[in-house]
């Protein structure tokens, strides 16, 4: 079963569009052509304007608003708009000014750079990175004392208003068994008989097993 043929409604809109856009690439030839651009180059000018001048509109379309994309929005349109204008009688298309022949001796690399700028440039702009914050202050507690200083130590003098401090007295001497001396005695003289030395304090109290204190009382009875 056949699909029943849509109906091709005419659009003003677009027959609008057809009709400016034709006379603009006509107007764009004549221009092209009075500077000096004759045969194919008269009618590849019209189609450098057109195609420069939508993709700079649809640049605007897709990815917002940019400088890039209305400048060279605006210099398209300005190309266009200046053909129209300059085939109305406002120039003199048999001898044209050299500032148009300038002009359109030079729109092919004009056209190329934005062509080249609109297609390959990126159109959202990288965030910067946010700026490092400083880290917040430490909350102040309260300011601990510094420690007092250490007193210094006075200097000892000695002078004549310095009372004399008293004389220590020798401790009593120990009580020593007589027994326990006896044997002292003993090992004293067979120390003294076996190295030819009187023996020390060192040596009778390891010998006798004795505390300190008491190997000195020891040899003191001994001396």
């Amino acid at each position: 079963m056949k699909a029943p043929a849509k109906h091709i409604r005419p659009d003003a809109v677009l027959v609008q569009a057809v009709i400016a856009g034709a006379l603009s690439f006509a107007h764009l030839h004549d221009l092209a052509d009075a500077a000096g651009q004759d045969g194919w180059k008269a009618w590849a000018y019209p189609v450098s304007v057109d195609l420069l001048l939508v993709a700079a509109w649809r640049r605007l379309r897709t990815d917002g608003p940019s400088r890039l994309a209305w400048c060279w929005f605006l210099i398209a349109l300005f190309a266009s708009l200046g053909a129209n204008i300059a085939t109305a009688g406002f120039l003199n298309l048999a001898n044209p000014p050299a500032l148009l022949r300038l002009g359109i001796a030079g729109w092919p690399a004009l056209a190329f750079l934005g062509g080249t700028l609109l297609a390959h440039s990126s159109g959202h702009e990288t965030p910067a990175p946010p700026a490092p914050t400083a880290p917040a202050p430490e909350p102040e507690g309260e300011p601990v004392p510094a420690p007092p200083p250490a007193p210094e130590a006075e200097a000892v003098t000695a002078n004549d208003d310095t009372p004399a401090l008293p004389v220590a007295t020798p401790a009593p001497a120990m009580p020593v068994p007589a027994a326990l001396v006896d044997h002292a005695r003993k090992v004293a003289e067979a120390h003294q008989a076996r190295t030819g030395s009187p023996i020390d304090t060192d040596t009778l109290r390891v010998r006798l097993g004795v505390p300190p204190h008491l190997a000195d009382a020891i040899a003191a009875q001994l001396a």
